[in-house]
């Protein structure tokens, strides 16, 4: 079932009839036409556009300023806020060009490229590059015609042609791309095999018939949904958890999640229900595709027939029924995989109010620091021309082969595939410790993806209604266990950079509330210790050593105070590279010395330290056995392929075995940390709010009365979760920002 969206939430009222033109326009032609759109508007209240100087050109060109009332923005870092107006009632028409139609459809209405596309493909007589969003009670899409607007969804659409909502055996089972913004179109549910059933709320295809009122379905399901007592089941349940909030309804008994059954069984394999239930059942059911078309051609569900989308839905719930009846009876016969499962079930929740939760973003910061970065990047490209002595395209493989190699007389490093000269990251990294232009070039890279991954994008990202950002926690992705963070992708944020660090600036509190971080110390070196059981390691955490200036006198035959700074260098990489595997070569390359050196570095480690090096040995040999390794927790983390590959493939997969049980066990951590934190939270009543998780670290906006009770509770929950051989540490730190929190 989809979950079309309204931008008119249950019980406010419609946008005040005021019109708004919004054309931000790419070049040649569209500068002309986004002048007909305005004066075929006539009352513009208020344009934003990247070209606004060239449009305003054209119009004095032709003696016709613009109407008195619009108002002209030529930075587009106004754009989120403006969005915000329009959604809040301020302006009533949203008028955009074609390469800005998708960020603006999707930031209002969650509406998806493929949608806004179609639009254009079914106007035919479109003559304006355009589309006006307007606003009244409903949404409602037209493009501008020859001889005026011409609707081309003139009722109310489902905007997400992706998402499907099921209700299951007292449960909601849903998927969808964006599901702070989606809304109900109708229910499925089973309750016993092969019985499942389909209430139809909003199908409004021509022929669709009278339907129960949405808001009394709901009304009289919310006492039972809202009930922990009724214990409910269903296929990717925090997404069920969002839609039914978006109607006033906070579900509660969610027991069960076949999508995390499966995670906590075969992490390695698909985790969608179609999977499943091939997988499981051996049944294949109705495609969204066999219901609604593809492309152009493709309808909304809510255009659905409703039979057919009976027969599509209560299948969905029965398959989730079925592979539950499959796959619970496996985890009851395990009980350290069912304490894993239960564990993400347990986080499933807590991530829920996390996503709910969102982060305040400051839009002005990230416009300015996406105008210095853009200055920097216009400074390292004139340099990098003169370097070269002469212009040339940055991006280009082909000319940067032909300066490097031809004009510049650089060595060749390495070549592609093809025998091409490559000019890779790594090329570039391995000429820049000798040339400056590669130095340039990978200066000139790192700042534009931060310019076009966060500081242009952030804002634009967050959601209208609340001014903040509401990432999207994927629980059944990595396989050790770990999350990923999309829409935004909140855990790739660059931090080895001061351009990196400064994006977090924008992580902002509201007023009465500072941004708390609280992290574990040197987690992984903890579990490696816990892990090997090695005597040394042991001693170093339990005396409250610096565990590298620990390790570099054990390494180098010195006294722990005789340390140099440049030796706790080398042992911080000694202690990373070991838990990732890292060989010989790789150690050389990453402090600088030789092959020799890097060799005689690990066997003195090795020797001081006999209990990482029987770990790893004992590891390896397991694996190839068992076709898998566990966290200390339990968790699965299975090695495809190991117990049959050979040379490098074999050497991938013993590296990936001797870390994983380090990086799983700290993923296992975190999440016993955020659901105690939570439960706490949530039992003394606290204002202070979860509003990220970010690998090891957990983010807190804290009420300015709650922050000693941050400093001094967080890091004894997240110290008390577990009891390993060595004392887990936490640390936070508090400032108005996320950066200003480390």
């Amino acid at each position: 079932m989809t979950a079309p969206v309204s931008p008119v939430p249950p019980g406010q009222t419609p946008r005040k009839a005021r019109r708004w033109a919004w054309a931000l326009t790419g070049s040649g032609h569209y500068f002309t036409e986004s002048i007909e759109i305005i004066r075929a508007l006539g009352d513009v209240d208020l344009f934003i556009s990247d070209a606004a100087d060239e449009v305003l050109r054209m119009y004095k060109q032709d003696k016709e300023p613009l109407p008195p009332q619009t108002q002209v923005f030529r930075d587009n870092s106004a754009s989120s806020a403006s969005i915000g107006r329009f959604y809040h009632g301020e302006y009533h028409t949203l008028v955009v060009s074609p390469a800005s139609s998708n960020t603006v459809a999707k930031a209002v209405y969650g509406i998806s490229d493929t949608l806004v596309t179609n639009c254009f493909a079914q106007a035919g007589k479109c003559r304006v590059p355009c589309i006006v969003f307007a606003c009244d009670t409903q949404p409602e899409i037209i493009t501008m015609a020859p001889e005026g607007p011409v609707p081309v969804y003139p009722r109310r659409i489902d905007l997400e042609n992706t998402r499907r909502l099921k209700e299951f055996n007292d449960t909601v089972v849903a998927e969808t791309l964006d599901e702070l913004r989606a809304a109900i179109v109708g229910i499925s549910f089973s309750v016993e095999p092969g019985a499942a059933a389909y209430i139809p709320l909003a199908h409004e295809g021509p022929d669709a018939p009278a339907q129960l009122p949405l808001a009394e379905v709901l009304a009289r399901l919310k006492p039972w949904l809202e009930d922990p007592a009724r214990l409910k089941l269903g296929q990717h349940i925090k997404y069920d958890r969002h839609v039914f909030a978006n109607h006033g309804i906070e579900v509660q008994g969610y027991a069960h999640d076949t999508m995390l059954q499966s995670y906590v069984l075969e992490v390695h394999m698909p985790h969608g229900l179609s999977s499943l239930a091939e997988r499981h059942l051996g049944r294949s059911g109705i495609t969204f595709e066999d219901l609604c078309g593809k492309g152009a051609s493709q309808i909304c569900f809510d255009q659905v027939d409703i039979a057919k989308a009976a027969e599509y839905a209560a299948e969905d719930s029965d398959q989730t029924l079925d592979v539950h009846r499959v796959l619970w009876p496996q985890l009851q016969a395990n009980d350290k995989l069912k304490f894993i499962y239960e564990l993400e079930i347990a986080s499933s929740e807590t991530l829920y109010r996390i996503e709910r939760n969102g982060v305040l973003i400051d839009a002005p910061t990230l416009a300015k620091q996406s105008h210095e970065l853009g200055q920097r990047i216009l400074q390292l490209e004139t340099e990098a021309y003169e370097i070269a002595g002469q212009p040339f395209n940055l991006s280009s493989p082909k000319q940067l082969g032909e300066i490097f190699f031809d004009k510049l007389g650089m060595p060749v490093v390495k070549k592609t595939a093809t025998g091409a000269r490559s000019t890779d990251e790594e090329v570039l990294e391995k000429l820049a410790e000798d040339y400056p232009l590669p130095a340039k070039l990978l200066e000139h890279r790192g700042l534009a993806k931060l310019k076009g991954t966060y500081t242009d994008k952030l804002a634009q990202l967050a959601l209208p209604r609340t001014g903040r950002v509401h990432t999207h926690y994927a629980q059944a992705v990595a396989v050790t266990g770990r999350l990923s963070s999309n829409d935004p992708n909140l855990q790739n944020i660059p931090i080895r950079t001061a351009e990196g660090r400064r994006v977090r600036e924008a992580f902002v509190a509201p007023a009465g509330s500072v941004i708390a971080s609280a992290d574990y110390s040197q987690i992984e070196l903890r579990i490696m210790a816990h892990i090997s059981d090695d005597p040394a390691l042991l001693r170093a955490f339990h005396a409250g050593l610096d565990v590298h200036r620990a390790t570099a006198a054990e390494v180098f035959g010195v006294a722990v105070d005789q340390v140099s700074s440049e030796q706790r260098r080398y042992a911080k990489v000694i202690n990373f590279g070991l838990i990732y595997g890292m060989s010989a070569f790789g150690l050389a390359r990453n402090l600088g010395i030789d092959n020799t050196a890097a060799k005689n570095y690990i066997a003195r480690y090795f020797e001081r330290y006999p209990g990482v090096k029987t770990y790893m040995e004992t590891t390896r040999e397991r694996a190839k056995q068992q076709g898998y390794v566990e966290t200390v927790f339990g968790r699965r983390l299975q090695l495809a392929g190991i117990q049959t590959a050979k040379g490098a493939q074999l050497a991938g997969l013993e590296r990936a075995a001797i870390n994983a049980p380090m990086q799983g066990t700290a993923a296992d951590l975190i999440k016993l940390s955020m659901n105690r934190v939570q439960q706490v939270l949530d039992a003394e009543q606290r204002g202070t709010k979860m509003i990220m998780q970010v690998h090891d670290e957990l983010v807190f906006e804290v009420p300015e009365t709650e922050v000693e009770w941050v400093r001094t509770e967080i890091p004894r929950l997240m110290a008390g979760v577990a009891e390993l051989k060595v004392p887990l540490l936490a640390e936070v730190g508090v400032g108005p920002n996320w950066d200003k929190a480390h």
